[in-house]
């Protein structure tokens, strides 16, 4: 393949994965997206195998690779589900952080090219910046997945003077910046671009450990961005323009997405990357003990299935619990029955849906449930005092007034679905158990609310043959 097919192929693909995002911008157009999105980077990859600058020796050693690589794809693809895609999200932003980090110390130690004056600074800066991104974004995402998956507690962990610490941690990476830039040899640049790396490591386990659960659906995308950052940063590095592109534009949705949450959270991005935000425990956290902080009104499955036949208005608000019952099948089967019967049913999702954004949004897509009934809360949180019943199922922090009336919570100051206003709200728990940000929920107490215990599958199982009868 000629240099000048190459980048028309390059030109091609980006254009792709432009069409690619705008796709993925709408529930009705996701699947085209990723199409467009698949075969952009079939185009990139197989231009980039075949062309100038890979020589015949080196194929198959990529070709091995790419087998080996999208071996684990598939797999993972086949066996992941779909609760756990947010820490498998963050496990992939760790590679590419890691593979920042290999390119860039590859890159540097690499004497076939021989750059002199002006180029040869701005290369290394480059390799520093690169690996600096890399191997923060690498620890970060580690830490990200490990408090995903529970292997690492969610509660934050503050050091004393942690922001002094970032402070000081920075000023010593731009020192041995200074450093790395003025050795005179390859391998007395090596020491300081180690300690920055080191460094790089651990303020990514620092950024990512001070910042509570509550704000963890932020960190996910604050780390893809900066994953985004990491690939520009090597496309430099290899002076692939295709790489730095497609680096950009995941950098830079990422760094908008990241945006958009922590205004729908009510949080400032600096300050929950700084660790400045879910930090405290209120007068909502649960209690040590795990005994309830107030008296629950329980309530059967045939009983639920009676509110719902009489109601005339229901909102559903499905949540982390729902998806990990996989009841989001028989929450459409209701919703059909509740239709058929004229009950003006509408789904509520909020900005961050839990753990990732969207995620509600896509189970009940799998689920058939129709488009035009599924709401964002702004949309709905004026509507519940004219409510009959709202169901939530298995959501927590997202339908917690403490959220409004406690200024000391975690989550105070996050707009919530206000559920609590209606006739009547329906929780689906297992438990009563705290949410991911660790707070108890006053919403279990209230008068108007009742608890139905149970896997939401099962529970839901009963409530469908309840309508029925």
């Amino acid at each position: 393949m000629t240099a000048s097919l190459a980048t028309v192929s390059y030109i091609g693909a980006t254009i792709l994965f432009i069409l690619s995002l705008g796709g993925l911008s709408n529930p009705e157009t996701s699947r085209r997206g990723n199409l467009y999105g698949m075969i952009g980077m079939a185009i990139a990859v197989l231009a980039t195998i075949f062309g100038p600058r890979v020589g015949a020796a080196g194929i198959p050693w990529i070709i091995g690779a790419m087998v080996v690589g999208g071996g684990i794809g598939l797999y993972a693809a086949r066996v992941v589900k779909m609760t756990q895609m947010p820490e498998l999200v963050a496990l992939m932003h760790s590679l590419v952080g890691l593979a920042a980090c290999l390119v860039g110390f590859a890159s540097y130690i690499d004497n076939s090219i021989e750059l002199q004056g002006a180029e040869k600074s701005i290369h290394e800066i480059e390799i520093y910046i690169g690996i600096l991104i890399g191997a923060i974004t690498f620890s970060g995402s580690l830490i990200a997945f490990g408090k995903l998956n529970g292997k690492i507690g969610g509660a934050p962990l503050l050091l004393p003077a942690r922001h002094w610490l970032n402070l000081v941690g920075l000023l010593v990476v731009i020192w041995f910046g200074r450093e790395f830039l003025n050795a005179p040899t390859t391998a007395d640049g090596m020491i300081p671009l180690i300690v920055m790396t080191v460094i790089a490591l651990l303020f990514g386990i620092h950024m990512v450990m001070a910042i509570g659960g509550a704000d963890m659906p932020v960190v996910v995308s604050m780390l893809n961005s900066y994953s985004g950052w990491a690939a520009a940063a090597t496309g430099f590095m290899l002076s692939n323009d295709l790489l730095i592109v497609i680096g950009a534009l995941v950098g830079s949705s990422g760094a908008i997405l990241s945006y958009i949450m922590c205004a729908a959270m009510n949080r400032h991005f600096i300050s929950v990357i700084a660790g400045g935000f879910g930090t405290a425990g209120g007068t909502t956290v649960a209690p040590a003990n795990g005994e309830p902080a107030g008296e629950v009104n329980p309530i059967l499955a045939a009983e639920t299935g009676e509110l719902l036949r009489e109601a005339k208005s229901v909102i559903i608000v499905p949540g982390y619990g729902m998806a990990v019952a996989q009841a989001q099948h028989t929450v459409y089967e209701i919703t059909k029955h509740l239709r058929d019967k004229g009950v003006n049913i509408r789904f509520g999702i909020h900005p961050v849906a839990g753990r990732m954004p969207g995620h509600m949004n896509v189970l009940l897509a799998e689920a058939k449930v129709p488009y035009d009934i599924v709401m964002e809360m702004d949309e709905l949180n004026d509507d519940f005092p004219q409510t009959d019943v709202v169901m939530v199922i298995g959501a927590n922090d997202i339908v917690n007034p403490g959220a409004q009336d406690d200024p000391n919570s975690p989550i105070a100051g996050m707009p919530v679905l206000e559920v609590w206003k209606a006739k009547t709200s329906i929780v689906m728990k297992r438990s009563m158990a705290s949410g991911y940000a660790g707070v108890d929920n006053p919403l279990f107490y209230k008068e108007n609310n009742r608890m139905l215990f149970g896997d939401a599958k099962k529970m839901l199982d009963e409530v469908l043959l309840a309508l029925k009868t």
